[in-house]
């Protein structure tokens, strides 16, 4: 018999163990010790678009447009690297993490490559202890980190956004778009605990993300631009972009500073 759930996190683990197929937690060993996301980056000639070494265009747009500045980030899920190179190149004090290994050498060899310092961390943000991901930060990315989240796992996300963004910090999140022209899965929330499969990742409308991120101030949420194999930046059109900003006046537990409360 096993009577093991005490705590709120204890719940989300259980629930994680319903996506636990090797596709799709991506923490499973093979044989040869390797996990899917490990397999996943182990060739790095593969033709997946996102292996290039080209920023998102909607990072870099958010720079241009003075939306965002030099300052901390965390890149969640980075993979190889390639957002946490550019942000370094271009003033930012860059943590990256992911659960990969293979992705974090490779991203390791990129920064290298280039000439800059990023701080690369193996392993579940969720689960590294507050030290590693000494916050706050100034800007959290995540390119595509978020849509391969089973939906209990928002509550963690949402938490970690909550401990690390620093008031006025910025989230800069793409994902898949539900609709014509998008990609993912569309089923509900109830439905891929019935499923208990993920399928490739969750495509998600403008309204879900506004209503998941209610608490943050939408500053741009648009499809993602479509850039030809000659652009220096990565984009494809099956995915959302979007800018949400910290209330300023909030603190880092999410309550509001003394000198803001009006109550």
């Amino acid at each position: 018999m096993d009577r093991t759930v005490r705590t709120v996190e204890d719940v989300l683990a259980l629930l994680d163990g319903l996506f636990a197929s090797e596709s799709e937690a991506g923490r499973l060993a093979t044989g040869d010790g390797m996990g899917f996301w490990d397999r996943f980056y182990a060739d790095r000639s593969r033709p997946v678009p996102f292996f290039v070494s080209k920023p998102d265009e909607n990072l870099a747009a958010y720079l241009d447009q003075g939306l965002i500045a030099p300052g901390r980030a965390l890149d969640l899920g980075c993979g190889p690297g390639r957002n946490a190179v550019y942000l370094a190149a271009h003033g930012f004090e860059v943590d990256a993490v992911d659960l990969s290994p293979v992705a974090v050498a490779w991203g390791e060899d990129r920064a290298h490559g280039a000439g800059v310092d990023v701080r690369f961390l193996c392993g579940d943000a969720f689960a590294l202890p507050a030290a590693e991901l000494s916050g706050p930060y100034d800007l959290v990315v995540d390119s595509g980190c978020f849509h391969h989240l089973p939906p209990h796992r928002r509550v963690s996300y949402l938490a970690l956004l909550d401990r690390v963004l620093a008031p006025g910090g910025h989230l800069a999140l793409t994902s898949f778009a539900a609709g014509e022209g998008g990609a993912g899965s569309e089923l509900t929330d109830a439905g891929l605990y019935r499923e208990r499969e993920l399928q490739g990742g969750l495509a998600y409308t403008p309204e879900s993300l506004r209503w998941i991120f209610f608490d943050l101030v939408e500053v741009d949420l648009r499809r993602m631009r479509e850039e030809p194999p000659e652009s220096e930046l990565f984009g494809v059109t099956f995915q959302w972009t979007a800018l949400f900003r910290r209330d300023a006046t909030l603190t880092a537990s999410g309550d509001v500073c003394p000198a803001h409360d009006r109550a």
